[in-house]
């Protein structure tokens, strides 16, 4: 049997993306025949034993299409399909998909709108991965009326995870003196950028929701509901 790096044995089984896989056993979650899993390993995946957080990773038993969703992910929701907190997931939202699905990216528990799910390995890796630059659009309404400085500071790159992100670019979209629109879009995607970069201009957001992600908006797609992607949207996502 060809032996496979443990992040592609991870996007093959269709739990999450090479990047997510990597962080995972960057994390000492991962572990092969019981020893912690080390990046860019190799495995036998008809021999070796996989775990992630002590469950053993084994090939999706899904034997039909592979697809992709897009959910309105209303707040209160974890990006997660199993929380050991007892918090509502998005799992129970999608559960009558039909399949097994895993969250492309995240979208956390404040933060409502556009999130995509699938189990297609290879497409949540190609979305996820920071190189093809998939611009990902929100909306945030911060308190006050925000100044021209606060915009034009917001698109300076910011450091998260010890890591540098790329220029975001931002659109004042309204303002009732009260509260402010502000349109943000990113590619980077690191762990709460948006409100990173709000905080960091002295904005305090009230609500954030994603509204595009690549070539997809989300639309008139009612909150907490979901629907298939066609064909031609996953195929105009690879580019």
């Amino acid at each position: 049997m060809e032996l496979v790096r443990v992040s592609k044995y991870f996007t093959d089984c269709g739990i999450m993306s090479r990047r997510a896989a990597d962080a995972a056993v960057a994390d000492g979650l991962v572990t092969v025949n019981g020893n912690v899993a080390e990046l860019g390993q190799k495995i036998d995946p008809t021999r070796d034993i996989v775990k992630y957080k002590g469950k053993v990773v084994k090939p999706s038993t899904d034997r039909g299409e592979k697809i992709c969703i897009m959910l309105n992910k209303p707040r209160g929701y974890v990006t997660t399909m199993s929380d050991e907190k007892g918090r509502r997931t998005v799992a129970e939202l999608c559960a009558d998909a039909g399949v097994r699905l895993y969250p492309i990216g995240r979208l956390d528990m404040d933060s409502d709108g556009l999130l995509l799910l699938t189990n297609d390995g290879e497409l949540a890796n190609y979305l996820s991965h920071p190189s093809h630059r998939v611009d990902k659009v929100y909306v945030a309404v911060v308190a006050g009326n925000v100044t021209t400085a606060q915009l034009e500071g917001m698109t300076r790159p910011i450091e998260i995870d010890g890591k540098t992100t790329s220029p975001a670019r931002i659109k004042k979209i309204g303002s009732d003196g009260q509260l402010t629109a502000i349109e943000v879009t990113i590619h980077d995607g690191r762990r709460h950028q948006v409100r990173k970069l709000c905080a960091r201009e002295g904005l305090k957001v009230k609500s954030l929701t994603r509204t595009a992600e690549g070539s997809l908006t989300l639309g008139n797609l009612p909150l907490g509901k979901w629907r298939k992607l066609t064909a031609a949207e996953i195929k105009k996502l690879k580019g």
